[in-house]
């Protein structure tokens, strides 16, 4: 199986402006930010970095941390667009800013697979706070939105909102993801975009425990029961895990031997606008039908 790279591009609400020495530098609107990242393994393009503010992680490698600013920062967050999707960024308490731009060639992919589709209907996974399936949804697909947190999900619809979006056919769903696709299983539904992006660990609406490596292979399994031969792809992104690409790629491949079409797998990486150089950000697997 070959891998491949998709390379988030700079916009202009967006940029990795530079990165080395374990960090990077990034512009999200007019503030900027340095974040940790291991991947950056190089020394940066300059060693003087102007931020507004760091996230300076914990001592436990899983998580933890805190924000130091050194200049003002809208704590309600400020709005940024994609496309003709407008949505909130926000600095929060696991380093984040409330969106994932390496996302950006996935969303640009997806909805190049339903090109031309007249209302497709698309599920996403673990769909934080709704700029991917806002994106779809603003390309005419019917959306079902799925995550566990009431926080995100709300998130999700105010930025919907911030779009002019609300009235666009999104189903808003607080569901633990594996629960709810099991369920769908169950109802006999079948959809023709399908994408995943989820975390190393975490916790249901219920208490639901996560663990990726556990929970991963049934998820994979159920999902590609609700694609069929008319459906058009299934995206998988996996962050932080001792994971490769080959093994995720295996695993998708294995699940849709039913099916017609390809599965590729491969890395995420944002372009540094210093230099060009591609930063790595997660691995991938998907299938898709042409």
């Amino acid at each position: 199986m070959d891998l491949i790279t998709l390379t988030g591009e700079p916009w202009a609400d967006y940029g990795l402006v530079d990165s080395g020495h374990g960090r990077k530098l990034e512009r999200y609107g007019k503030y900027r930010f340095i974040r940790p990242e291991p991947q950056a393994m190089w020394a940066p393009a300059s060693d003087n970095w102007d931020a507004h503010g760091e996230f300076v992680p914990g001592a436990d490698e899983d998580g933890g941390g805190r924000w130091n600013f050194t200049k003002p920062v809208p704590s309600e967050g400020w709005p940024l667009r994609w496309e003709e999707v407008r949505f909130t960024a926000q600095n929060t308490p696991f380093r984040h800013l409330a969106f994932f731009p390496d996302m950006s060639p996935v969303w640009h992919w997806m909805r190049s697979q339903i090109d031309g589709m007249d209302a497709p209907e698309f599920m996403n996974l673990f769909g934080y706070t709704g700029v991917g399936s806002l994106a779809m949804a603003a390309k005419g697909a019917k959306v079902t939105h799925v995550d566990a947190s009431k926080k995100s999900v709300a998130e999700g619809k105010a930025n919907a909102a911030l779009s002019g979006m609300e009235d666009l056919p999104v189903r808003w769903m607080i569901d633990d993801a594996a629960k709810f696709t099991a369920r769908e299983v169950r109802r006999g539904r079948r959809y023709d975009g399908i994408i995943l992006d989820p975390p190393k660990w975490g916790r249901g609406p219920n208490g639901e425990v996560w663990k990726l490596e556990e929970g991963l292979p049934g998820l994979i399994a159920d999902t590609t029961k609700l694609l069929d031969a008319d459906s058009r792809f299934l995206f998988l992104t996996v962050y932080a895990v001792r994971m490769s690409a080959l093994a995720i790629g295996e695993l998708l491949r294995q699940h849709v031997s039913h099916l017609p079409g390809k599965v590729e797998c491969g890395e995420l990486a944002v372009r540094e606008e210093a230099r060009g150089l591609e930063l790595p950000t997660a691995i991938f697997a998907r299938w898709s039908r042409d």
